[in-house]
């Protein structure tokens, strides 16, 4: 069996031209099993000591195993069965190790539950030829909602007076509040999460768009402007709030620092919603407690839980949700949708969804 990998711009033209050997770009790809597997063993796994594997009701592994023949999804009971059973699994729901890679000598195809690659690929991993897809998009509509609501909490002053006051019992009428209508919004990575919030931001305040990304993209209807990484200084400066949605890899970490603070609208707002390695935590104190900008939304932090040391914690007009941003009824209903289609495809030699560039790390 071999799997070929092309690009999504390709993909068209390379099935009808019939190239002799598979075609593959270092971003954006579509993997494709040919010859189909004849049957399909998936196993749900973690490499995490105190995380579990992931868990399926019922209903979900019949859903899972529904778009295709002779599909088994095993839940193993303990780590015991798991590596018993990791030699025969050609689909591992989850995430591995290298020794757990080593056992599992017919893997084709590991599909992440998670969107952020940086603990799911490992060196053994990236290096093998495993395909391996993530959940792009499917937290999306749930971390963009949280998005708008840590700005709309700060422009009109939920957090430092109205929900201090209901819980004071008190009523001041406070009058310095701002509006988001008609904004400029600049997004810093235009996957699923800045896409969402950039689509949101625009379609229900009015607000312009600017956004970088590394991926060569079209530019959505509604982007005014998007541009490559390097232009995120002279953006910066421009924008009312700047948004961190792009992946944590060794390009972005630590991207948020105090020349991007500095540079802000001393009116502006930052909002992470990606990962707490984007951001040098020094500098986004400072800029809070110096006033370089009007204030912050976190979802994520570093290290996680927060301490009740950190400084984040006596910042004023800072918003932190405590990495919950994901989380909703409807994105179980989204995961085991993809999880089912993937299947779908991986059964019928059509391309997998959201398969993950593993040298660039997303």
């Amino acid at each position: 069996m071999r799997r070929n990998s092309v690009s999504r711009r390709l993909f068209l033209a390379a099935a009808a031209a019939a190239p002799p050997a598979p075609v593959l770009l270092a971003s954006d790809r579509i993997a494709i099993f040919n010859p189909p597997p004849e049957r399909i063993r998936i196993l749900t796994a973690t490499a995490s000591s105190v995380a579990p594997p992931p868990r399926y009701t019922a209903e979900e592994v019949k859903q899972i195993q529904s778009p295709a023949q002779d599909v088994q999804l095993t839940i193993p009971a303990n780590a015991d069965e798991m590596n018993r059973l990791l030699p025969e699994a050609d689909v591992v729901f989850g995430s591995l190790n290298a020794e757990m890679l080593g056992r599992a000598r017919s893997l084709r195809w590991l599909q992440a539950t998670e969107a952020g690659m940086e603990t799911v690929l490992f060196p053994e991993l990236i290096k093998s030829s495993v395909v391996v897809t993530n959940m792009a998009r499917m937290f999306a509509p749930a971390i963009s909602e949280t998005a708008i609501g840590m700005l709309l909490s700060l422009t009109r002053g939920l957090n430092k007076y109205y929900i201090p006051q209901f819980e004071k019992r008190t009523w001041h009428a406070e009058r310095n509040l701002v509006e988001v209508d008609g904004m400029t919004m600049g997004v810093v990575g235009m996957g699923g999460l800045g896409s969402a919030t950039a689509m949101r931001a625009h379609y229900g305040f009015n607000m312009r768009i600017l956004a970088t990304d590394a991926k060569p993209m079209a530019k959505p209807i509604f982007v005014d402007t998007l541009r490559e990484p390097g232009w995120l200084m002279e953006m910066v400066p421009q924008v009312d709030v700047l948004v961190s949605a792009a992946p944590w890899t060794k390009e972005t970490e630590g991207m948020f620092n105090e020349k991007v603070f500095r540079s802000m609208k001393k009116t502006a707002y930052f909002l992470n919603i990606s990962r707490g390695a984007l951001v040098e935590e020094k500098a986004l104190v400072q800029a809070l407690k110096e006033g370089w900008i009007a204030g912050a939304g976190l979802d994520p932090g570093r290290p996680e839980p927060l301490p009740s040391s950190h400084p984040y914690w006596d910042c004023p007009n800072l918003v932190i949700t405590c990495h919950t941003a994901g989380f909703s009824p409807q994105r179980q209903i989204r995961l085991v949708g993809l999880l089912a289609d993937n299947v779908r495809r991986y059964a019928s030699g059509l391309p997998l969804m959201n398969v993950v560039d593993k040298q660039r790390g997303y």
